[in-house]
């Protein structure tokens, strides 16, 4: 009997901890951005005119002008300088650009910086599903064309975290997973398999 508890309490934590989790992060970033506008937002329109979720859509504004903005040469140079700038601060340049370099792997359109393909890549006897961000790895400007190799991403289960290698192409072979399966599927160590 207390088995059978046990096992229906776990099978509800499995069910109800990962939805739990999600909403309390959507909720918590929410919330923060509305408090932390809701400041600037007062300093424009009276206490009485603002409704809740004013915070939140101005976010999405700024979102949306920075996206449009960046387009533009003089905002490009602008944002280059400032990440020169960044890079010169010790604590804040390794902070800053591991968040910036994964945020490249989010699909933003235009030139394609984001995990390209699934492929599994053959280690001895073992194969490791990898995600390409490099068809070729002479445009890393490392190795040369003749080499053949591609720059493939492996992460590492229940972590963000991982390790790229430089892979000679025979040597890969396509996956047809969407990228977002394979990675979900990786990242929790298998538990969670490819879709059918």
């Amino acid at each position: 009997m207390f088995r059978k508890l046990r096992s229906a309490l776990v099978r509800g934590l499995v069910v109800v901890l990962p939805i739990g989790f999600t909403i309390g992060l959507l909720w918590w970033i929410g919330s923060s951005t509305e408090a932390l506008l809701r400041r600037a937002i007062l300093l424009v329109v009276p206490t009485e005119h603002y409704l809740p979720g004013m915070g939140i859509a101005a976010a999405l504004v700024l979102l949306l002008a920075a996206g449009t903005l960046f387009n533009a040469l003089l905002v490009q140079s602008a944002l280059a300088s400032w990440e020169r700038f960044l890079d010169r601060i010790p604590v804040v340049k390794t902070i800053y650009g591991a968040t910036r370099d994964f945020m490249k792997l989010i699909p933003a359109g235009g030139k394609r910086r984001d995990l390209r393909r699934v492929v599994l890549a053959r280690f001895g006897d073992a194969q490791v599903i990898g995600f390409v961000t490099q068809d070729d790895a002479a445009e890393l400007g490392i190795v040369g064309e003749q080499d053949g190799l591609a720059a493939v991403y492996f992460p590492m289960s229940y972590q963000v975290g991982g390790y790229t290698a430089l892979v000679p192409r025979s040597r890969v072979v396509p996956l047809d997973i969407p990228v977002e399966a394979a990675m979900r599927m990786v990242l929790t160590g298998g538990v969670s398999g490819a879709p059918a």
